[in-house]
């Protein structure tokens, strides 16, 4: 079933590129122009959307406004800010609402296409993993074992893991497949994205790769430029 967004930008040209590439990417879009328009369609089916791509600088109902009017009738609904408004108070006030991200123009729109999935994944999740008495996770010939930290790789001794490895290890395998930004892992995980903290996460993930050498079908690998990705080789 495909996802539907409802898409509020009042650039036509720049509309009708995004609208079109989503679509090829599998999405059903609803494009309007301006905020009250957008905020009556949602309103007239608010479930029948799964995400919604908000610009900030719309004619008669600016996106800010738009995205609290529509948190008042569905506080559920996971939305984005994709706006030439780059400066740090915006970023931080549209975040402090609730948007699941905040994407400056000009942007690049496959890496845009990849936030939009991985917000879909954590606010959409599908039972992706094994679970055994709600404390292991299961994926391919690993079993991550929450409750002691400990990580077994098809038939060999479990290996003791650190609290962060671990937590950075359970979300890479309910995330399998799919791309995550070091943004993301840094502050889904542990709240906040430092210098410091992202040295720790190259850490933590060189380990894990590491690790996971051991398994047949289960791998992290590095995304240039982008984050990481825990893939799973099928057999």
């Amino acid at each position: 079933m495909k996802n539907n967004i409802l898409f509020v930008e009042d650039e036509r040209d720049l509309g009708n590129v995004i609208k079109q590439y989503l679509e090829v990417m599998d999405f059903d879009v609803k494009w309007c122009t301006d905020g009250k328009t957008a905020y009556h369609t949602f309103v007239q089916n608010p479930s029948h959307f799964n995400l919604l791509i908000i610009d900030i600088q719309l004619p008669g109902m600016n996106g800010f406004e738009l995205a609290e009017k529509i948190i008042k009738t569905n506080d559920d609904i996971p939305f984005l800010f994709l706006t030439a408004r780059n400066e740090k108070k915006d970023r931080l006030y549209g975040l402090k609402i609730g948007a699941a991200d905040y994407i400056s123009k000009p942007f690049d729109i496959d890496e845009m296409v990849l936030r939009i999935k991985n917000i879909l994944r954590r606010t959409h999740p599908a039972d992706k993993l094994q679970t055994h008495e709600h404390t292991n996770l299961v994926l391919g010939d690993i079993v991550l074992q929450k409750d002691s930290l400990t990580l077994t790789i098809s038939e060999n001794e479990p290996i003791v893991l650190t609290m962060r490895e671990a937590e950075l290890l359970e979300y890479l395998c309910i995330n399998k497949d799919y791309v995550l930004t070091r943004e993301d892992i840094l502050l889904q995980l542990w709240g906040k994205n430092d210098y410091f903290l992202g040295r720790s996460l190259d850490v933590f993930i060189s380990r894990l790769r590491k690790l996971l050498m051991k398994s047949k079908n289960v791998s992290i690998s590095n995304v240039y430029g982008i984050g990481y990705i825990l893939g799973v080789k099928q057999g």
